[in-house]
């Protein structure tokens, strides 16, 4: 057995299972948000906010429509500088313990392997040094590298999120945001670079 990735920030998962899965693969402080509960439960989302101040929060939902709803709830309430996203990528099955798969039909975090969820955030730049981007990806070079504002720019969008493994829901700014914590613009402008007309 390994050592477990040791996270500084409080995790915010959806529920217990999550929870569970991410407790043999990380040490950290994890809290959970009890799916949609979070939306009206003053109390736990106070203990966030809290959580966040104190020592800045990674949050980890489902790649789903749902986990993105409870993800954006959270992350509205909280300063930019205190909120990290972890996005686990766009995996279909079912988890063994659920007789059928979800509606969208991907697994969530509690489904996800060990390696996954430790690439998962990797990428986020958590566990390790943060390094300062002092050279940062802006919107401008998005539409530079065709990725919005163009006609193409929806399908180079969806081709760049399957090569980095994120979930096909990602916003734009949620997008610069994970580009920002994980990469160089060098690196960046590597993998956006259209290939040469000729082979």
């Amino acid at each position: 057995m390994t050592d477990k990735l040791k996270i500084s920030q409080a995790v915010i998962v959806e529920g217990k299972y999550d929870k569970i899965k991410l407790s043999s693969v990380i040490d950290a402080l994890i809290v959970e948000t009890n799916g949609f509960a979070v939306f009206k439960d003053k109390e736990r989302m106070a203990y966030i906010k809290k959580l966040a101040k104190e020592r800045g929060i990674a949050v980890l939902t489902d790649s789903d429509h749902a986990g993105f709803m409870i993800r954006g709830y959270i992350s509205s309430g909280i300063p930019k500088d205190k909120i990290f996203s972890v996005y686990i990528p766009d995996v279909y099955g079912k988890e063994k313990r659920k007789d059928k798969p979800s509606k969208e039909g991907k697994l969530g975090v509690e489904g996800m392997s060990s390696e996954i969820i430790l690439e998962a955030f990797k990428k986020a730049n958590l566990g390790a040094e943060r390094t300062n981007n002092t050279n940062p990806v802006t919107t401008a070079d998005l539409f530079e590298a065709g990725l919005s504002g163009t006609p193409d720019a929806k399908n180079n969008k969806k081709r760049l999120l399957k090569t980095l493994g994120l979930p096909e829901y990602l916003s734009t700014p949620a997008l610069i945001q994970y580009i920002n914590s994980s990469m160089t613009k060098e690196e960046f402008e590597k993998i956006t670079a259209q290939p040469d007309e000729k082979e």
